[in-house]
C-alpha cells in the first residue's frame, strides 16, 4: 500500500494518559500512516477506516492532489488577520461557487465550532434576538455555545430551545410553537443529522421549514461542519431538499484533514446588516497552508465531481444491499445516504462487541450508543468496501 513504516513506541499509551488531556481514554490503537482508506497502527497492522475523522477524509487519507499542492507552498507562514490576503480572497469565491443558495460572504473560521459560534453571532446580530432553537441532543462543537445548542447535559446556556426528533410534518407544529413569541434568532440543526446516528428528517419537515421560520422572523442555520463536501451524494446535504439557508457552516472535509478550517458563509442581506453590528477575530482563521488545501480540495471537487458523486451513490447501493442481507434484529433500523449510514440495533453492549470484533479483523467503524455508524471515504473502491462488509456481517454473527 506504500505506508512507510515505523516501529512502535511501547510506552506512547502510558504516556498520553499522563500529560494528554481527555475526557475519555484513548483507544488502544497507535496511528503512524494513513493512505487512502488505509490506517496503520505502530504493529504494523493495517485497517480499512470507515470512520475517517468522522466526516473529515472525504477524499481519503493524504490524497496525492491535495498534499502536493501543500508540499509546493512557499508563501508566507501566517497573516495577521487585519491584512490583505490574495488566496483568502481566492477561498471565499471559491466557495461561494461551489455552495448552494443565495450565500455571498464568507467569515474564516479555524474550526466547525468557532464557524457554529459565529453562525448563532450573525444571526443574533441580524435579528436582534438572543433565543437559538436546535434539535433535541444532537451535536455542534465543543464551546459552551454550541454544547448548549446541542445535549443539555453537557452545557447549557440560557436562550436555547429544543426539537425533539421525529422530524416529520407535525414537528414543523411543535417548531412553530417554539417560535411563536418571536425572540428566536434562529434554528440550526445539520440538514442529515449524522450526530444522531445518520438521523434523515422526512421531506414535509425540510421543505417547510424555511418559510416557517421566515415567517416568524427566524433565520435558518444549516451546520454542514460533517455533512458537507459530498458525505450524503450530494456537494451538501441542503441539496436534497432544494434548501436555501440563511447561513452555512463549513469545516472538517473542507481540507480533508490536511490542516484545520472552517467557514461560515451567510446571504447578502445578512452580511450587509450585520455590517459593523458584529466583532469577529479569528486568530488562525485560514491560516495561509490549510488555504492551500482547502483550494486543492475544492480544485479536486471542481474537475472530478461528477465522477465522485456517482462513485458515491454505487457505492451506498453496494452498503444498502449489503447490510439488508445481514443479520440484523427485526427492529433494526438501516439509515443511508450517500456515504453517510447508521444502523440502529437497540443493544448497545452488542454494537460495542461488534466494534471490537471488527477492529480485531482490521476494520475500523464507529457507535453511537444503540447504533453503528459508517463513514466511509468517498473514494473507497469496491473491493475495499466488499472486504470490510464482510467483516462487518461476520461480527454480526459473532464470529
Amino acid at each position: 500500500m506504500g505506508l512507510p513504516r515505523q516501529e512502535p513506541v511501547s510506552d506512547t499509551r502510558r504516556r498520553d494518559r499522563v500529560l494528554v488531556g481527555r475526557t475519555e481514554p484513548a483507544d488502544d490503537l497507535e496511528i503512524v500512516a494513513a493512505i487512502g482508506s488505509h490506517v496503520r497502527d505502530a504493529t504494523g497492522r493495517r485497517y480499512i477506516d470507515l470512520q475517517m475523522g468522522w466526516c473529515v477524509g472525504n477524499l481519503g487519507w493524504s490524497p496525492p492532489e491535495i498534499m502536493e499542492r501543500v508540499r509546493r507552498y512557499a508563501g508566507p507562514s501566517y497573516v495577521a488577520p487585519h491584512a490583505l490576503y490574495a488566496p483568502w480572497v481566492e477561498l471565499a469565491e471559491a466557495l461561494l461557487e461551489f455552495a448552494p443558495g443565495r450565500l455571498s460572504r464568507a467569515y474564516r473560521c479555524v474550526s466547525g465550532t468557532e464557524s457554529v459560534e459565529l453562525a448563532m453571532q450573525l444571526a443574533m446580530a441580524h435579528t436582534g434576538r438572543h433565543k437559538i432553537v436546535s434539535i433535541e441532543d444532537a451535536y455542534h462543537g465543543n464551546s459552551l455555545g454550541a454544547k448548549s445548542a446541542g445535549h443539555p447535559a453537557t452545557a447549557h446556556l440560557l436562550g436555547f430551545r429544543k426539537l425533539a426528533p421525529p422530524l416529520d410534518a407535525r414537528a414543523l407544529d411543535r417548531l412553530e410553537t417554539l417560535l411563536k413569541p418571536h425572540d428566536v434568532a434562529a434554528f440550526i440543526m445539520e440538514p442529515t443529522i449524522l450526530n444522531l446516528a445518520v438521523t434523515i428528517p422526512d421531506v414535509e419537515f425540510m421543505r417547510g421549514l424555511v418559510a416557517l421560520c421566515h415567517r416568524h422572523g427566524t433565520l435558518v442555520i444549516m451546520d454542514e461542519v460533517a455533512t458537507g463536501f459530498g458525505r450524503t451524494g450530494r456537494r451538501f446535504a441542503v441539496e436534497h431538499h432544494g434548501l436555501d439557508p440563511d447561513i452555512m457552516t463549513l469545516g472538517k472535509a473542507i481540507t480533508n484533514g490536511v490542516a484545520p478550517l472552517a467557514a461560515t458563509l451567510v446571504t447578502p442581506e445578512i452580511a450587509r446588516a450585520t455590517a459593523g453590528e458584529l466583532s469577529f477575530y479569528s486568530t488562525f482563521g485560514w491560516q495561509p497552508l490549510a488555504v492551500e488545501a482547502a483550494l486543492a480540495v475544492l480544485a479536486y471537487w471542481r474537475d472530478r465531481g461528477d465522477i465522485l458523486l456517482s462513485a458515491i451513490g454505487d457505492r451506498s447501493a453496494e452498503m444498502r444491499r449489503r447490510l439488508a442481507s445481514m443479520p440484523l434484529p427485526d427492529d433494526a433500523e438501516i439509515r443511508i445516504q450517500g456515504l453517510a449510514v447508521g444502523v440502529t440495533i437497540g443493544d448497545p453492549a452488542r454494537v460495542r462487541r461488534v466494534v471490537r470484533r471488527c477492529r480485531e479483523h482490521g476494520v475500523l467503524i464507529g457507535d453511537d450508543d444503540d447504533a453503528i455508524v459508517l463513514f466511509p471515504a468517498l473514494t473507497i473502491d469496491a473491493a475495499t468496501l466488499g472486504d470490510a462488509m464482510d467483516v462487518l456481517e461476520d461480527a454480526l454473527r459473532g464470529r
